[in-house]
């Protein structure tokens, strides 16, 4: 029975996927699903991206279970910004997003990011309407990730690997990351970054703005 209704539920949600999907495509705007655990360094991300987007427009839905906290971070940016508040659910679904588009100047934006729940299960679970799904993973949680959580990974077009800076602080195996994450998904691209000190950036945001133009 559990296994039916969760079927169900994935189904609904897949149908409103792809009528968000047609509204994005529509607006001519490209959609990354951005998802990691808590405090990988999602935000801090899109922080370093504004600030090195060059000419591309960017806008941010921002998903947490509860507070404000991340959009007023990008609201600095002058980044189109819209809240979604979980109340206690693990992950945005495409309902949540479909009730926010009419917030957002879709046609007014090239790339439109949205920043899912802190959680490396159910975010890889459920699509919301995006061109791709982009995992953010902090070095600090160490190299055994990929294979614990198989599906994040399987399900991203892109890994970013952050707090770099802090490697010669850790003992994790970077290469074993690389082996294990591309044993599931031999495409995955994947970047090196520090959020705190840039190092890595330019080339993510390079890559993004040619994925966006190939959309």
């Amino acid at each position: 029975m559990k296994v039916k209704v969760a079927t169900k539920i994935l189904e609904a949600n897949d149908r409103i996927a792809a009528e968000n999907r047609k509204i994005f495509d529509g607006a001519g705007v490209f959609v990354v699903n951005l998802m990691s655990g808590p405090g990988a360094g999602k935000t801090s991300l899109l922080e370093r991206t504004l600030a090195a987007k060059g000419g591309l427009r960017v806008g941010v839905v921002e998903g947490d279970i509860a507070g404000s906290d991340d959009a007023e971070r990008i609201e600095k940016y002058g980044a189109p910004v819209v809240q979604i508040n979980t109340g206690g659910a693990c992950h945005l679904d495409a309902n949540m997003i479909s009730d926010v588009l009419g917030d957002l100047p879709l046609d007014e934006l090239d790339v439109l990011f949205i920043e899912n729940v802190g959680n490396l299960v159910c975010p890889a679970e459920f699509k919301v309407g995006e061109d791709m799904k982009v995992m953010l993973l902090s070095v600090a949680e160490g190299h055994d990730k990929p294979l614990k959580y198989p599906l994040m990974f399987q399900e991203s077009a892109a890994l970013i690997l952050n707090k770099i800076d802090l490697l010669p602080y850790t003992d994790v195996d970077v290469g074993k990351i690389r082996k294990d994450a591309q044993s599931l998904n031999p495409g995955l691209r994947i970047f090196e970054v520090s959020c705190r000190t840039g190092a890595g950036i330019d080339e993510w945001v390079a890559w993004l703005g040619r994925e966006a133009e190939k959309s």
